[in-house]
């Protein structure tokens, strides 16, 4: 028998046997998957996991506040510049300088208020993902633990693997059974 006609007698033999076997191998597993190395997307088990979902839409409501406000601010002061624009005419110079001086510190210092409405707004986010995540730990390792794994990377931060290490599924779906929309977790 010649090398390549063995070669072809084992992948026959191979196909066989993968052939003969009720449905795709991934299909039969029961549980997670079997790995000493995980991956999951972070901000995909943060976007639709309920606790993630639940902060997002509190943290959209909260911006389109702020994003009214600012529309409210901006709207009285556009009035108040044309007013102080149609007050030009009839002052000196020097008056009207004083009144736009002091007008532009006042659109200054709002911007910087607002800016840093956003800011801590933006900053209240982010802490709140922390408790997210810090709440999520536990029942990451329980489904590191289960899959006999040693670590969960983050999947972008992996060059290549398999899908079949990929735990996001499954760890949002512990996350909504062990916590829920997160209402009850603590900062």
């Amino acid at each position: 028998m010649t090398r390549l006609a063995g070669i072809l007698a084992v992948f026959t033999t191979v196909w066989l046997a993968a052939a003969a076997l009720p449905g795709p191998v991934q299909a039969q597993r029961i549980g997670p998957v079997q790995s000493p190395i995980l991956t999951i997307d972070a901000d995909r088990l943060f976007a639709e996991s309920d606790f993630g979902q639940r902060m997002v839409a509190e943290f959209e409501a909260r911006g389109a506040e702020l994003a009214a406000e600012n529309r409210r601010i901006e709207e009285a002061l556009e009035t108040e510049e044309r007013e102080l624009t149609e007050q030009r005419a009839t002052m000196e110079a020097a008056a009207f300088r004083l009144l736009a001086d002091a007008f532009d510190e006042k659109v200054q210092k709002t911007r910087r208020t607002q800016d840093a409405k956003t800011r801590e707004l933006n900053l209240a986010f982010e802490e709140r993902r922390g408790v997210f995540l810090n709440a999520a730990a536990p029942v990451l390792e329980r489904l590191m633990r289960e899959a006999g794994a040693a670590v969960i990377l983050e999947k972008r931060s992996v060059f290549l693997s398999s899908n079949a290490i990929d735990v996001t599924r499954a760890a949002i779906e512990r996350l909504n059974a062990v916590l829920g929309d997160g209402e009850g977790v603590s900062e």
